[in-house]
C-alpha cells in the first residue's frame, strides 16, 4: 500500500517568503549601516552594522529551537528499501553526491517512494546498484528525509540480504523541493529596501561628508611640512621640512625673524644659509659694535645670487650662502657645487656682485 504521507514543505509558503524578505532587509541595513558609519565616522552606525546580524541570528536560533527540539525527539523508523535508480550528480572527492530514487517498505506503515541525495564513497558505490535492497531510516512525520544506513545492525543487514522488496508505484517525494524565484526576489527586495532606508535616514551626513571631501580635493595643495627651530645664546638654527627650501619666497626672511624675536634683537657674526638649513652665529652679548643685523640681509637677491653662481657648474647638487660681518662691512659669499664643478661669487650687503669665479 502506498503512503499518503504529506509532501515535503515548500519554500514558497508565506512564512518562508516573509523570512526571506526579513533576512534580506537585515543584510541590507547592517551592511549599509557599517559602510555609512565608516564613511561618516559615526560609531553608532558601525556598531549597528556589526550587532544587528548577530542579534538577528540569535533570535532566529531561539525561534527555531522548539521545532528542532520536537524533530530531535522523534524516534527514526528503520525500514527496507529497494533502489529504483541512482545517479552520480557531481563531486571530485572520494565522497560523491548521488541521487537515489527509493521504494521504502516499512514493516508497520504504508510504503512510499522518495527521491533523496546522499554522499557515497566511491569505493562503496558499486554496493548501491539498481534493484539492490538497502536499509534506510526516516522520521515518521518527515519521510522525505529518508537516509540510507551505511552500517546497519547485523539483524537488518541480514534482512536486506534475503529480503525481496517490490517497487512502489506513483511519483516520488523529493527531499529537496525547488525554491522558485519568488523567495529570491523577496530577499533581494528586502536587501534593497533595507539599504535604501539607511541611506535615506543618514543622507545628510553622507552627502556632507562627500562634499567635504570634494572641497578638500579642490583646495590648492599647501605643504604641511613644519620647520624646527633651536636657539641658544651663541647660535640659532632653523631646519625646514621636506618639500621646503630657503629659496622659496619669504622662507628665508621668516626663518631669520624666528631667530631674532624678542626685546633684545641679537646681532650676528655669521649667517650660513643652505637649501633647508639656516645657521646664525650671534655676537657676544654686550658687544654692540660687533656683527650685523641679520634682518638686513638682501632676501630678495639671494635666489638670484644662487642662480648666477650655478652658471657653468652643470646640474647643481648643493649650495651655500655665507654672510660675514666680522670685518665691519657685510659680505655675501655664495658657493654652488654641481656635477660640472664649483661656482663661487661674492656680493656686498645690497646683493651687488663684486667678483665671480668657477672651476
Amino acid at each position: 500500500m502506498t503512503s499518503a504521507a504529506g509532501e515535503p514543505p515548500t519554500h514558497n509558503t508565506p512564512a518562508a517568503l516573509a523570512l526571506g524578505f526579513l533576512t534580506g532587509a537585515v543584510i541590507g541595513v547592517s551592511l549599509t549601516a557599517f559602510i555609512s558609519g565608516c564613511v561618516t565616522e559615526r560609531a553608532p552606525l558601525i556598531i549597528v552594522g556589526l550587532v544587528l546580524p548577530a542579534v538577528y541570528g540569535f533570535l532566529f536560533f531561539l525561534s527555531t529551537l522548539p521545532r528542532r527540539a520536537r524533530e530531535a525527539a522523534v524516534v527514526p523508523r528503520t525500514a527496507l528499501a529497494v533502489i529504483e535508480s541512482r545517479e552520480v550528480v557531481g563531486g571530485k572527492t572520494s565522497d560523491v553526491p548521488v541521487r537515489f530514487e527509493l521504494s521504502v517498505v516499512p514493516d508497520d506503515a504504508p510504503a512510499f517512494r522518495v527521491e533523496i541525495r546522499q554522499d557515497i564513497n566511491l569505493v562503496e558505490l558499486p554496493d548501491y546498484r539498481a534493484r539492490g535492497v538497502v536499509v534506510v531510516e526516516y522520521p515518521p512525520d518527515r519521510p522525505w528525509n529518508t537516509r540510507i544506513v551505511k552500517r546497519p545492525t547485523p539483524e537488518w543487514e541480514e534482512r536486506a540480504v534475503v529480503a525481496r522488496v517490490d517497487s512502489v508505484p506513483g511519483p516520488a517525494m523529493k527531499s529537496d523541493s525547488p525554491e522558485g524565484c519568488a523567495g529570491g526576489l523577496l530577499t533581494l527586495l528586502g536587501l534593497l529596501l533595507g539599504a535604501a532606508a539607511v541611506l535615506l535616514l543618514f543622507r545628510a551626513d553622507l552627502f556632507d561628508s562627500y562634499e567635504g571631501e570634494n572641497a578638500l580635493s579642490r583646495r590648492p595643495s599647501v605643504s604641511s611640512s613644519s620647520s624646527t627651530t633651536a636657539v641658544t645664546s651663541a647660535m640659532g638654527t632653523v631646519t625646514l621640512g621636506p618639500g621646503q627650501s630657503m629659496l622659496d619666497e619669504g622662507e628665508l626672511r621668516k626663518a631669520v625673524e624666528s631667530l631674532t624675536q624678542g626685546a633684545n634683537k641679537p646681532r650676528a657674526l655669521t649667517v650660513v644659509v643652505q637649501d633647508r638649513l639656516l645657521t646664525v652665529v650671534f655676537a657676544p652679548i654686550g658687544v654692540e659694535s660687533a656683527g650685523f643685523d641679520p634682518r638686513s640681509l638682501p632676501y630678495d637677491r639671494v635666489p638670484g645670487l644662487v642662480e648666477e653662481a650655478r652658471t657653468g657648474v652643470g646640474s647643481p647638487q648643493s649650495w651655500q650662502l655665507a654672510a660675514d660681518g666680522v670685518t665691519g662691512s657685510l659680505t655675501l659669499r655664495v658657493v654652488v657645487t654641481g656635477d660640472g664643478g664649483t661656482g663661487t661669487l661674492e656680493a656686498d650687503g645690497q646683493g651687488k656682485v663684486l667678483r665671480r669665479s668657477g672651476s
